[in-house]
């Protein structure tokens, strides 16, 4: 290379070294210049790592209150049988309908879903009634002990204007039954 690099002149030798001076910062701004953020970058994730890692750590620690809160809230609360669930929920229904002057015009199937801690009934209704009966109804529905809540509400007035056709979707919760025997098993586990 040397060899080769003697036998150029002047000008030439200044044209090669200014070609591979151009390709050495052409080859630094395309491998080289993008990956100058990526240690900034790198202690930004390390940095969030380790608060993540910290809040999951401090959350463990807490988790004998948290049991103790679970099962303090589960104490709570008129329980319902499984098996009354259901008849518990449109008892409820036609009790509040009948002391708020509502009419049920039509019940549909209910339907059920479940989580940890909560089995979901829900029921379509759909009922005639005036300004007032209605609020009433749905007023006493939310704030009895029954956990009924109303999910879909759509309001028509009838033909004559004198009342109110709504169709009500209505949703109660009750509390999951643990299982039997079950208790101490996952207690040992979670230590």
């Amino acid at each position: 290379m040397k060899k080769y690099f003697a036998q150029l002149r002047p000008l030439e030798r200044r044209l090669a070294v200014a070609v591979l001076v151009v390709l050495f910062l052409v080859l630094n701004y395309v491998f080289i210049w993008p990956h100058f953020s990526d240690w900034s970058r790198l202690q930004y994730r390390l940095d969030d790592t380790l608060r993540k890692q910290k809040l999951y750590q401090t959350t463990i620690a807490q988790s004998a209150n948290y049991r103790v809160l679970v099962k303090k809230m589960e104490g709570q609360g008129g329980a319902v049988a499984p098996e009354d669930q259901a008849i518990n929920f449109i008892r409820t229904i036609d009790s509040q309908s009948a002391r708020s002057g509502v009419g049920i015009v039509n019940m549909s199937r209910q339907m059920t879903r479940t989580n940890e801690f909560f089995v979901e009934v829900a029921q379509s209704i759909n009922v005639t009634a005036g300004d007032q009966q209605l609020v009433d109804f749905l007023y006493k529905l939310g704030s009895d002990a029954s956990m009924i809540r109303v999910h879909d509400l759509e309001l028509q007035p009838d033909p004559a204007h004198q009342h109110l056709n709504a169709n009500i979707r209505l949703i109660a919760s009750y509390q999951k039954a643990a299982p039997k025997g079950n208790s101490k098993n996952t207690t040992a586990t979670l230590k």
